[in-house]
């Protein structure tokens, strides 16, 4: 997997992706993150890559010119137009499904956008898809970039130190995660669920299943509506909801 990130701000990028479980991948060559500073490829002699938009209105736009001959160098050196991303409010939301598909391609171009946002034509050339991370606006692309990176970067086998790990996540099968503990057993009078300390593997996996259908029926549950559910998960969920019970009350 290679994805290469088309930015203003390549040091902002490059200080998350040198840290931690992003960065051990990269070091040891699992996964390939670029950031690409598209103002490298402005033509103007004052390094502009913004201007007044037609029309009025607030702010500047990115032009057009710098982030094409970008995105033409990015294909070059891969010999082949590799999907591309655009992060932008408009887009549709993302979710761990389209996580997982675009975890599956070997190549990745993610454009950020800024100021007020992108000449629309460039988008109209070069994109295949806008995501957007919420429905929120911020002040750049580089953010949900490496948020969309991180994502796909952990089904990428290899990168996260246990690949079990990811299957058991918020998310991962459409449910919530359980509730986890750590020492020590007792802190302000709390004290770590006894079928936990149990060492029967099998009470433990269903205690952890009821607890995600739980946090899930409480929390979030849109989700049930998609989630990968078994018969036995459907019953206790109705018998989570004819006793008003949920994630433990």
């Amino acid at each position: 997997m290679k994805i290469s990130i088309m930015t203003l701000f390549p040091e902002v990028c490059s200080a998350y992706l040198d840290e931690s479980i992003i960065g051990r991948a990269r070091k040891n060559g699992i996964i390939t993150v670029e950031p690409v500073n598209i103002r490298d490829f402005t033509l103007d002699k004052h390094n502009r890559v913004d201007d007044a938009p037609y029309g009025g209105g607030m702010g500047m736009l990115m032009q057009t010119q710098p982030i094409y001959d970008c995105y033409e160098e990015l294909c070059r050196r891969e010999g082949r137009k590799p999907h591309l991303i655009y992060l932008s409010p408009q887009g549709k939301t993302l979710t761990q499904q389209r996580v997982k598909e675009l975890s599956q391609l070997d190549s990745i171009i993610m454009l950020c956008g800024h100021y007020e946002g992108i000449d629309e034509r460039v988008i109209e050339e070069i994109v295949d898809e806008e995501i957007s991370i919420g429905d929120y606006v911020l002040t750049g692309g580089e953010l949900p970039a490496l948020v969309l990176t991180d994502a796909i970067a952990r089904m990428i086998d290899g990168v996260l130190p246990n690949d079990e790990a990811k299957s058991l996540e918020s998310h991962y099968d459409g449910l919530l995660e359980y509730p986890q503990y750590t020492r020590p057993y007792e802190w302000h009078s709390k004290t770590v669920p006894e079928v936990l300390m149990s060492g029967h593997h099998g009470n433990i996996a269903l205690w952890r299943r009821h607890k995600s259908l739980e946090r899930t029926l409480l929390r979030r549950p849109d989700m049930l509506e998609r989630a990968e559910l078994t018969k036995e998960d459907r019953a206790y969920l109705e018998k989570l909801k004819s006793e008003g019970k949920a994630d433990g009350e």
